[in-house]
């Protein structure tokens, strides 16, 4: 049957190494160092929320877990598109914290079954000149890719820094190779 699969061009999906994530704060440093963007204490979750009170109260445990953590409250927001959005932040000085917060939220939603929810995380970084970037981890690839929109600019995105960005960090995280998956996070908590 592999070879009937290979054919028709099916594939097993990749299976999402949510401990990728805490290869990020060292990404983090060598990012710095060629692009200037540097942590803003910003992170995301996505994911699609399911139905019933089980996925409620998942829901409302990891947000009280997230709060318990001393930082400032968890907010959670509805995007256009029906995913929810879970924004976790720390100090910008505490990307390790984030990191952990967020592989929290990812590993709880996968552990009660809901791993097929998730869509992905964001990491959030500026520049002292306004760039702004999101590192995104896709969960259902296990890959990462940067995500640049333009200041003031909506629906554009600057794709010479992201492609800085892939170059840069690219031996330190895995890069999505495939750009069509580059998704726009137009609006996306924490940009």
């Amino acid at each position: 049957m592999r070879w009937w699969d290979a054919l028709l061009g099916r594939g097993k999906p990749a299976k999402a190494d949510l401990d990728a994530l805490f290869a990020l704060p060292s990404a983090a440093v060598t990012l710095q160092a060629a692009t200037d963007l540097a942590p803003t204490g910003l992170g995301a979750v996505c994911f699609r929320s399911a139905e019933g009170g089980a996925f409620a109260a998942l829901e409302r445990d990891i947000t009280q877990l997230l709060d318990a953590g001393g930082g400032p409250p968890v907010e959670v927001s509805k995007d256009s598109y029906g995913y929810t959005w879970l924004l976790v932040r720390r100090t910008p000085d505490l990307l390790g914290d984030l990191v952990t917060d967020l592989h929290a939220v990812n590993s709880s939603l996968e552990a009660a079954g809901f791993g097929p929810s998730l869509l992905c995380s964001l990491v959030s970084f500026a520049a002292p000149d306004g760039r702004g970037l999101a590192m995104v981890y896709l969960y259902k690839q296990g890959t990462f890719y940067p995500f640049a929109p333009l200041p003031g600019q909506t629906g554009r995105r600057d794709n010479a820094l992201e492609l800085q960005v892939r170059g840069a960090i690219g031996g330190e995280l895995e890069i999505e190779p495939d750009l069509g998956r580059w998704f726009p996070l137009w609006g996306a908590p924490g940009l």
